[in-house]
């Protein structure tokens, strides 16, 4: 299969999930791709590469690393990436393999949960603050969009590539959670205030759908509801804003 067949294909979820493999598009996420410690499997470029400095560089960067590199024009290279202005390049590079039992031997656990998010936007920015927040994984549940989405993948600005991102179910997560005995809190406007809580060592916070909010599952199996407090005009925050302020507090 060819390089421009294989992205073509990987746009689907399905396709992902079943190879294990995702893109990494634009010159700033191959950068970034390189740099870690990723398998990559091959790189799709085009002339537009040849154009700048920054490109002929990266160019000769996947030469010396003997990575394979398919030169397609601009047409089909579109048909293959998902991002708006891609800048002629993307990659294709192996999902690390992650499981939760793996997160359980540190002392202390903060796993973020993403329960039905759905905008690859919100999704990747949650992302690149979890890892800059030292956040141990990031764990998505049924109705949240791929974490390896083409569009997530590049709004997360390389957080993918040395920030630990698994998929599962409640189902999973209320095994590991009794065995390394986790905390539960979730994010709802109705929970108490965040700012002067305690938490423990092992934690997971969840945090919910753009619209929906919670959804039943996780809001049964919370130990706590944990809110921040806004003013009362304000009737809620951008989901990765809030997460973002909330893994703040929690780091505090």
């Amino acid at each position: 299969m060819s390089l421009l067949t294989l992205a073509r294909d990987l746009r689907r979820r399905k396709a992902r999930e079943r190879q294990a493999l995702f893109v990494a598009e634009g010159v700033r996420g191959v950068e970034e791709l390189l740099r870690s410690s990723l398998a990559v499997r091959g790189a799709l470029v085009t002339q537009a590469l040849r154009d700048t400095p920054r490109g002929v560089a990266l160019l000769a960067q996947l030469e010396r690393s003997e990575i394979a590199t398919e030169e397609v024009g601009s047409a089909e290279f579109d048909s293959a990436a998902e991002t708006e202005s891609p800048q002629g390049i993307l990659a294709i590079a192996t999902v690390p393999e992650t499981k939760l039992a793996d997160l359980a031997v540190a002392e202390s656990l903060r796993l973020l949960i993403l329960d039905a998010v759905q905008d690859p936007g919100n999704v990747g920015t949650i992302l690149r603050t979890a890892a800059a927040l030292g956040v141990t994984a990031t764990f998505s549940l049924p109705g949240t969009v791929d974490l390896w989405n083409a569009k997530v993948v590049r709004s997360a600005m390389g957080a993918h590539f040395h920030h630990s991102c698994l998929t599962g179910t409640w189902d999973e997560l209320d095994a590991f959670r009794r065995t390394y005995a986790v905390d539960v809190w979730a994010a709802d406007a109705t929970g108490e205030s965040i700012e002067h809580l305690e938490p423990p060592a092992r934690l997971a916070l969840v945090v919910g759908n753009e619209g929906a909010g919670l959804s039943s599952n996780s809001r049964t199996r919370a130990d706590r509801l944990v809110a921040l407090p806004i003013a009362a005009a304000v009737e809620s925050l951008n989901v990765a804003v809030a997460a973002g302020i909330l893994l703040y507090e929690l780091r505090r």
